[in-house]
């Protein structure tokens, strides 16, 4: 089966499953998994904050860090698709005691004029706002990367103000492939950031929340509230360990794949994709020209052997990882055209 639904299926590699059975544990719940120490000493390096935190989710990683920003009743904006509004259970509600306010963009791709006019001050009537959240890359806009120029004046703008900035790097390191450029820099300008090891790095479950120490400090309390003590998680920790230095150099390759699909999937009719916005390892494309609804093309192309998602009414999303190489998906092209012409 060639799954493109997502880069969270791909399988540990030999490296990181010798490495979680030799992975030297401790309690983690007391500071005391030497593994879970490294691996948040490291995480801390790549995005050069002061101090990171192991949790078991992203979800979880962005839900501590906006509680760590903002107090009960402030608003956060993002964008109007963002993982941490669609995706994420409503925990900027629920855990943080906060209201989305979410700006429609084109792209996934914020700038500080449109979040310059939403930003309300403590007033009598409305929620204030306490906190910006941008993410990068950009999931359901297709994996799409902020310009630095353009997070450095959304930074620069939101901090003028007084107010704070997190960045949801889920898949931060397709960002750097992208960009040519460490995680350090894009990371900078931003209070907290999040980045998750099962995604296009290819372990098998885990991210990472970094930020100033005494917040990692308070988040690690968070942590414990929402049932992220993991007790013996160097297991974990160590194929996370060994996908922070191998995976991120054979990212530019899951780039190229998505790439390649892209430009195969604009020349089926009734297919629409432009390869050009395709800038990193996802590829989302509309099917409406086709006359069949996307969950029944999703259908037809597991009855081939291809998984690909539906994402709404009229979009697919195909996601590109190591464990699918250029002849898998020249075959899901294949599969693909052939479900939308029977």
């Amino acid at each position: 089966m060639i799954d493109l639904r997502s880069d969270t299926v791909t399988k540990p590699t030999p490296a990181m499953r010798r490495a979680m059975m030799e992975a030297e544990v401790g309690d983690d719940v007391y500071g005391e998994d030497p593994t879970v120490n490294r691996l948040e000493q490291r995480a801390a390096e790549i995005t050069g904050k002061e101090a990171a935190l192991f949790v078991p989710t992203g979800t979880m990683g962005n839900t501590i860090a906006v509680k760590l920003l903002t107090e009960h009743g402030q608003e956060v904006i993002c964008d109007s698709r963002a993982h941490l509004l669609d995706y994420e259970l409503s925990m900027v509600a629920w855990f943080s005691g906060c209201v989305v306010r979410a700006i429609q963009t084109a792209d996934g791709i914020l700038s500080w004029d449109e979040i310059r006019r939403q930003i309300k001050p403590l007033n009598p009537y409305s929620a204030p706002t306490g906190l910006v959240a941008i993410e990068n890359t950009h999931n359901m806009h297709g994996g799409t990367v902020y310009p630095m120029r353009t997070v450095h004046e959304i930074c620069g703008g939101v901090h003028e103000r007084g107010l704070k900035i997190h960045l949801d790097g889920a898949r931060i390191f397709n960002a750097a492939a992208a960009l040519g450029m460490p995680v350090r820099e894009i990371a900078a300008p931003a209070d907290t950031v999040m980045f998750c090891l099962s995604k296009g790095l290819g372990a098998p479950a885990g991210s990472l929340v970094a930020g100033p120490a005494n917040l990692i400090a308070k988040g690690r309390l968070y942590r414990k509230r929402l049932g992220g003590g993991m007790r013996q998680a160097g297991v974990l920790a160590a194929a996370g360990l060994v996908a922070l230095e191998e995976t991120p150099k054979r990212l530019f390759d899951d780039h190229c794949n998505a790439k390649f699909l892209g430009e195969g999937l604009a020349r089926i009719p009734g297919i629409h994709i432009d390869p050009r916005k395709v800038a990193t390892n996802i590829a989302v494309f509309d099917v409406a020209g086709t006359g069949i609804v996307p969950a029944e093309i999703s259908t037809r192309l597991k009855q081939r052997g291809v998984l690909i998602n539906a994402i709404n009414e009229r979009q697919m999303r195909a996601v590109t990882h190591y464990d699918v190489d250029r002849e898998a998906c020249a075959q899901a092209l294949a599969a693909v055209a052939e479900a939308v012409a029977s």
